[in-house]
């Protein structure tokens, strides 16, 4: 039954065109076989509030504490985050990379104390949460749990527990142990950290 639910759930993002397949570089650094694209399930709003739904669900279900508001990094997880926190009728902020840096702009605060649920749409090796934790903490908040649309990697590990929709295990891969198929095919860098406009894995 559960692995029904998951393969209609992939279905989904490969309908929308979501999950591609060829040679990546994470903005990680690392390379893959498949790249994840959740900017496509937010082309089709009845499909976005769909699968947030699913994830919502699991969120209610799982996470044990109260939060108070729900953070998310720019700018792959801004509208994932909006509509979990419109689903769950909760606060919800991003912060974005400044000069390498995590930081709330906009008139955006966290008050001492305040508990957070993070919110991306994407998960590969953790590093954009951290920042979001980091800059969270900062601000004097406390981030309880992350909430993620897709976790690439069963062996990810947070501080905190981790609520995905769909936990897959993509295989990364360092410059040094490529595949030689994945040596073949053109490299595609489709998402960067040195620009917010690009992906979150």
């Amino acid at each position: 039954m559960i692995l029904d639910k998951n393969n209609l759930i992939i279905k989904e993002f490969e309908e929308a065109g979501a999950i591609l397949h060829g040679h990546f570089v994470l903005s990680s650094g690392l390379h893959s076989g498949t790249y994840i694209q959740c900017a496509k399930i937010f082309e089709n709003p009845g499909r976005a509030m769909k699968v947030c739904e699913l994830l919502t669900h699991k969120i209610k279900k799982e996470l044990s504490n109260s939060i108070d508001l729900i953070l998310s990094p720019a700018i792959g997880g801004i509208i994932v985050g909006y509509e979990i926190g419109r689903q769950l009728g909760m606060k919800t902020m991003f912060c974005e990379r400044v000069n390498g840096k995590s930081e709330l702009r906009r008139g955006f605060e966290i008050k001492q104390g305040e508990k957070i649920l993070l919110v991306e749409d994407v998960i590969t090796t953790g590093k954009s949460s951290l920042e979001a934790v980091k800059c969270a903490e900062d601000m004097g908040g406390k981030v309880i749990a992350e909430a993620v649309l897709i976790k690439r990697n069963s062996e990810t590990k947070l501080s905190f527990p981790i609520i995905s929709l769909l936990e897959l295990n993509i295989k990364n891969y360092s410059e040094a142990e490529l595949p030689e198929e994945l040596k073949q095919l053109p490299v595609t860098k489709p998402g960067s950290r040195e620009y917010l406009s690009n992906c979150s894995e």
